[in-house]
């Protein structure tokens, strides 16, 4: 996919590409006076919807921001659910997913994850890998700079001769999203304004949408509220106003 520093990507009335970080599980549950878990449950409803919002819109990659690399610094009974939480979504999603043609991606470091939530991640993968509509790719265990480290290294490994001079098209192919093109559109729900370590390779031309809504309040209204934020945005990859209007690329 071409990298919107080296080229002008199309730019398309509805996001190729919606990048999400579904915060406020824990802040909509405290709200009700409920256990953080059930802001975790309820927000996976949100995210069916959202995954239903984006097939029925004609958007082609949906990515969430599941579990991040440094979430395993919260309290260790939240995260053993999160784990099982992840792990049952994946059992009884996956058939669901597999009929509706949507291709299912795991992306983040497998490794401190249990050999039962291994194998049904290669599983579900391997089940959705031939469907051809809605991608949807959960980084579960991902950190922005986890991943451009870990591209770096498997680069190197495969081709020390690249060690004093690589380009973004040598490097590309080791990055987790190399087979979607970038995001055109970063949602964070919550209230907070910040990226948190996510995709930060690929959200380099991105447009932000931040939003007060907790995730499990977020609903398909809310979503479509964010893209038609995204719709009003002039996106000039580094040439001015002037250029867009003319046409011109440079």
């Amino acid at each position: 996919m071409p990298s919107s520093t080296r080229t002008i990507p199309d730019v398309a009335h509805v996001p190729r590409h919606i990048a999400i970080i579904m915060d406020g599980n824990g802040r909509w549950a405290k709200q009700r006076f409920m256990p953080r878990i059930m802001g975790h449950q309820r927000g996976v409803e949100s995210l069916r919807v959202a995954v239903k919002t984006c097939r029925d819109l004609g958007v082609k990659y949906l990515t969430v921001f599941a579990f991040s690399s440094e979430n395993w610094r919260r309290p260790v009974d939240e995260v053993s659910f999160l784990m099982s939480l992840f792990l049952k979504m994946l059992e009884r999603e996956v058939a669901s997913l597999h009929k509706n043609n949507i291709r299912l991606k795991v992306i983040g470091d497998r490794a401190r994850f249990d050999d039962r939530l291994r194998q049904a991640i290669f599983d579900a993968e391997e089940m959705t890998c031939g469907n051809t509509g809605l991608t949807l790719t959960i980084a579960a265990n991902y950190g922005g700079r986890w991943d451009v480290m870990h591209a770096v290294q498997s680069l190197l490994k495969d081709h020390p001769e690249l060690a004093t001079s690589f380009t973004e098209d040598d490097l590309h192919p080791y990055l987790s999203m190399s087979y979607a093109p970038e995001p055109d559109l970063f949602i964070r729900t919550g209230g907070e304004k910040r990226i948190s370590n996510f995709m930060l390779w690929q959200l380099a031309y991105t447009e932000l949408y931040f939003t007060d809504t907790l995730w499990p309040s977020f609903d398909r209204s809310a979503l479509e509220l964010a893209i038609a934020s995204y719709q009003h945005r002039e996106r000039r990859f580094g040439r001015t106003s002037e250029q867009l209007v003319s046409g011109q690329a440079e």
